[in-house]
């Protein structure tokens, strides 16, 4: 088997079934492959839905809890037999053999380790967050005074979001989106998969930090483009930022210098807080539309202890 798709899934029915008929479409992928489902308890009726739209062309697991995105790979990554993972999120699709492009990418330039593609939005405008640099004092400075931003076209001021490129041509980056993540399996073995410390969110940043100590230089081609809708597991947007604060601390954590942990830390809670203040500011001058998000990053900085632990 060459290669081991591999689709966690949790209350995503019909997206995951969309991107699952993408990738057995006719003119998707025309190689020795295998597809495994985790479903992580999904109260949606996925496992049945999958099971039934699928039966005979999946692996399906249904987990009894929820082990998170992280947990989920680890665990689907334990029975798949391919040279290759291809980690594809289930709300996806899969465009003009995206799958096979990024495989020859990846044995042309077998040095990157990790590879991914370009990812867009339902309507073809750029999704940008197919890949990513690392965290640094200077981009969470950035962050919390808002100039990430209010300048997020630039990569002075964004550079997390690498902000001044278009997501065209070929380029090594920090991060790989586990949305669209390719990996030789013995690498990945080799690796450990994910940290589980991850629930979701920053599981692959971690890892291609982690690869890149070993040497690996991680690479997206723009050859390789999926639709990717973003989120859809996450339907309550304050637990979707307390997750990602919580991630982005722990990655601060682990691969800051023992010298910039605290200052790194301090300056991530700065970005709820700073945030709360200037919609409540907003708000109270009038601008609507800054009413829910004063709500949202209010209710993250009041559960800053979940994150901040």
């Amino acid at each position: 088997m060459l290669l081991s798709i591999l689709v966690i899934s949790y209350n995503t029915c019909e997206l995951t079934l969309k991107a699952l008929d993408s990738v057995f479409a006719v003119d998707s992928v025309h190689l020795p492959f295998e597809v495994i489902v985790l479903d992580n308890n999904s109260t949606d009726n996925s496992a049945e839905e999958i099971h039934n739209a699928f039966q005979g062309r999946v692996h399906l697991i249904t987990n009894k809890e929820n082990i998170g995105f992280a947990g989920g790979n680890n665990e689907a990554a334990k029975v798949a037999t391919g040279e290759y993972l291809l980690l594809l999120n289930p709300d996806t699709l899969v465009l003009d053999q995206a799958i096979e492009k990024l495989l020859s990418f990846a044995k042309d330039h077998s040095e990157a380790k990790i590879w991914g593609g370009k990812t867009c939005f339902a309507d073809g405008t750029l999704n940008p967050s197919s890949c990513w640099q690392r965290q640094t004092l200077w981009s969470l400075f950035s962050q919390v005074v808002g100039l990430s931003s209010l300048f997020r076209r630039t990569n002075i001021f964004n550079p997390e979001g690498i902000g001044g490129w278009n997501r065209e041509g070929i380029r090594t980056v920090d991060i790989v989106s586990g949305c669209f993540l390719l990996i030789k399996r013995d690498f990945w073995n080799e690796m450990g998969g994910f940290n589980s410390d991850f629930f979701m969110y920053g599981e692959e940043a971690d890892l291609c930090l982690r690869a890149k100590r070993k040497g690996a230089r991680p690479m997206v081609t723009s050859d390789a483009t999926i639709v990717h809708y973003g989120g859809a597991s996450e339907t309550i947007r304050s637990d979707k930022l307390v997750r990602l604060v919580k991630a982005k601390g722990l990655l601060i954590r682990r691969h800051f210098s023992p010298v910039t942990v605290p200052l790194g830390v301090a300056m991530l809670a700065g970005w709820p807080l700073s945030r709360y203040l200037i919609h409540g500011l907003l708000t109270f001058l009038g601008k609507k539309k800054s009413e829910e998000s004063k709500e949202v990053w209010g209710a993250v900085w009041r559960r800053r202890k979940e994150w901040l632990s």
